[in-house]
């Protein structure tokens, strides 16, 4: 029985994100496939196209996918991805056949004898790879496999990027833990690989929709945003396009012009990583300019320098020197009608090719060029990168650091430098000589005290170019470490986990110290019973509670600043209120400027005892229509707690003082209220919710406001109610703000 996403989630995704709950069109399907090659390749082979629907047919047959389809759509849609790109009618086979294999009773002999020995190897390539399983436990020799599969024959990886592809497409139809499974692997590897590649078309297909599974709220809120500005930003695009074609006529150059699409995934990561407001990353209009030769381009930018003023150094030449993966165009970037940036690449058709299909363009120059015959050394070495592929394996034997180094290399390098050896070491952008001493080794980085680049001894945080000789000087002294300043300027992010995991392991002691003292001092100035406190086992208890193994990682997570030593303390005086039954509850004071609510009635009717003392537990907030328990505390009366309070369990231990509560609000009854406000970090966000809060007279008691580095904005506020119908008011004026994506009542501390 295939198991599905439960309905109400179903359906709220499907609204959020109906791009993963997508099905195969199945009208002529094959026929289709069999035009789209013909169009790529017309003298090549296509009955064995032909031959393996049938056999992929025949061994699917009773096979349906988790959406209800036959099975036979996904290989058909791999092949329909692969067509697209211009593979050849070999390597179409392949992908109909790529799950047969794994899948069905049809064997890889009898798959050799009927298809031959290279749509075999590619089918068994693609088999190993499937059984490739990613994350930290990951097996060196699995993910060995990949390596070789692909330093065989680039065309296995093209295969499983095209069949990752089609699934994410459909992973609306697969339980919401393993599609966020799914996702995870798919930007951490094959995005990075297909962008490896040069695939533009797979990497944005793969990342957005890995985006939209990972965060959904976002990746709507986003998506409105880009449909609310659509319309304007179109008509500034066309009277660009405009001006651009004229000048094209002026200079009897027949080339096409067209706006550059958004991709919602790389709007969201130039908000988090370079910080960008969203008006102004929308704001900046693309356009893609397409022409019969080089020549033609360089004419084509003389002619936009002449008409617009171009921004000083953002004029880059891809055509001299291509990138890492054979990408090829003309950036510039001018300041267009109305003042406004606009960005421009100027390339050939087919450079448009290379730039969207990458590798895949080469097999199909090669295929065409050979009669339909391949030599996959021939892409090798048009790609030097593969030509290294195999100095992966060297890294390391450790699984986890061996796939921390895969992700590493497979990531956009922008940086080659050379050791005094000539070895090529490959770096991000803006690397430095600690980053080259890391991607050396682990215990070169850990040593390093100087460096020299090109025979000239320069500062640590010296950032390194393309070309660059780079030697690095290393201490003797069996104690020397990294600097914790080294942070602040290395690029790579394995540079940056080995400094941390040195860190972590080599200063723990120091770290658990300065948390113990970071939290003794905060007791201490706001009053609270240290000796009592520090004494009981609750400190275990919240170590347990937050996932820590024992009372010293606790303490050594304050003291590097994984945890807030406030946080702590709250939770630690909550456990010993429930817990303490001699004193009652403690109570936390407040912090910042919070004041205290005014005086009204709790709304609580104790059966039995209408004039006893009651408060309303501060860890849970309950307010009317929530369902509540009583607890008779000593010499504070009465304690009520939401039913479903993380402190009741530790209460129903002792029945003997539960009562029986019930709501009883009258016109004087004032409720606290906490709610949490999630939203794309942007400036003036703050003073909107206050001032929306403001204008529907919620008296504001105490607010909390984070940042998290991926730049979302989270925000506690804590309010008096009197009347909590109002409240959804109040949540849905809070919705409505620019940005917002999520606001709820917290229930719990």
């Amino acid at each position: 029985m295939t198991e599905t996403i439960p309905p109400a989630q179903s359906s709220s995704l499907r609204r959020l994100v109906p791009r993963i709950f997508s099905r195969s069109a199945r009208r002529d399907d094959v026929e289709q496939l069999l035009r789209t090659v013909r169009t790529h390749h017309p003298k090549g082979d296509l009955s064995i196209i032909e031959r393996a629907y049938s056999v992929a047919e025949r061994a699917h047959s009773g096979q349906a996918r988790q959406s209800g389809e036959p099975y036979i759509t996904h290989p058909l849609a791999v092949a329909q991805i692969l067509a697209d790109l211009g593979l050849g009618p070999r390597a179409i086979a392949a992908a109909l056949l790529h799950d047969t294999v794994e899948d069905t009773e049809y064997s890889l002999e009898t798959l050799t004898a009927e298809f031959g020995d290279e749509v075999a190897m590619l089918v068994d390539g693609v088999t190993k790879l499937d059984k490739v399983k990613y994350g930290e436990s990951a097996q060196a020799e699995t993910v060995r496999k990949m390596i070789v599969a692909m330093s065989r024959d680039i065309r296995v990886l093209l295969i499983k990027l095209a069949d990752r592809l089609h699934n994410a497409r459909t992973w609306g139809f697969v339980p919401p833990e393993k599609a966020r499974k799914k996702a995870t692997e798919t930007l951490e590897i094959y995005a990075p690989l297909a962008h490896r590649l040069g695939i533009q078309a797979i990497k944005s297909e793969l990342e957005d929709l890995s985006f939209a599974v990972l965060q959904p709220k976002l990746y709507a809120e986003i998506d409105s945003l880009v449909k609310q500005r659509t319309p304007q930003r179109e008509q500034y695009v066309q009277n660009v396009i405009d001006a651009v074609d004229s000048d094209l006529r002026e200079l009897r150059i027949r080339g096409r012009v067209m706006g550059r699409p958004k991709q919602l995934y790389s709007v969201y990561q130039k908000m988090v990583v370079r910080g960008r407001e969203f008006d102004d990353i929308y704001d900046l209009i693309g356009i893609r300019i397409l022409v019969g030769s080089v020549r033609d381009c360089y004419a084509v930018l003389g002619a936009i320098h002449a008409r617009w003023t171009p921004l000083p150094g953002r004029f880059k030449d891809y055509i001299a020197t291509p990138k890492f993966n054979l990408y090829q165009s003309l950036h510039t970037t001018v300041i267009g009608p109305g003042g406004r940036t606009v960005e421009i690449q100027i390339r050939t058709h087919e450079m448009h090719q290379q730039a969207e299909y990458g590798v895949a363009a080469h097999w199909k120059y090669k295929e065409r060029m050979n009669g339909g015959k391949t030599d996959s050394k021939s892409v090798d070495t048009d790609m030097a990168w593969l030509a290294h592929i195999s100095d992966w394996q060297a890294e390391t034997a450790d699984p986890g650091e061996f796939l921390d180094s895969l992700r590493f290399e497979i990531g956009a390098k922008e940086v080659y430098v050379f050791t005094p050896k000539g070895r090529v070491i490959g770096l991000p952008a803006g690397a430095t000589p600690v980053d080259f001493a890391y991607a050396v080794h682990t215990e070169v980085g850990h040593r390093t005290m100087g460096a020299k680049v090109n025979g000239r001894l320069v500062p640590l945080e010296s950032e390194l170019k393309s070309g660059d000789v780079v030697e690095v000087f290393t201490s003797k002294n069996p104690d020397a470490g990294p600097s914790q300043d080294w942070l602040g300027f290395v690029r790579s992010t394995r540079a940056r986990n080995k400094i941390r995991g040195w860190f972590t392991k080599e200063r723990r002691e120091e770290a658990i110290e300065q948390g113990k003292e970071s939290i003794a001092r905060a007791m201490r100035r706001q009053n609270l019973p240290l000796q009592r406190l520090m004494s009981q086992d609750s400190f275990s208890e919240v170590a347990h509670l937050l996932r820590y193994e024992d009372v010293s990682a606790l303490y050594a997570a304050v003291g590097e600043g994984h945890v807030s030593t406030q946080s702590v303390i709250e939770k630690v005086t909550a456990l010993v209120a429930a817990n303490d039954t001699t004193t009652g509850p403690i109570d936390l004071p407040p912090v910042g400027r919070s004041r205290a609510p005014r005086g009204g009635d709790s709304g609580i009717l104790v059966r039995g005892a209408p004039d006893i003392l009651v408060k309303l537990a501060k860890c849970c907030t309950p307010v009317p229509g929530d369902q509540i328990v009583g607890f008779v505390t000593r010499g504070s009366g009465v304690s009520v707690h939401r039913a479903d309070c993380t402190n009741v369990k530790s209460l129903m231990e002792d029945p003997e003082r539960l009562i029986d509560v019930e709501w009883a609000p009258t016109t004087k009854s004032v409720f606290l209220v906490q709610i949490q406000v999630e939203a794309l970090d942007r400036s003036g966000l703050l003073s909107d919710v206050t001032r929306v809060l403001s204008e529907h007279h919620v008296n504001i008691l105490s607010a909390t406001v984070s940042t998290t580095n991926d730049r979302l904005a989270l925000s506690r506020f804590v309010f008096e109610m009197g009347d909590i119908v109002h409240l959804d008011r109040v949540l849905n004026a809070v919705r409505r703000i620019d940005a917002v994506y999520d606001v709820y009542r917290v229930t719990s501390s």
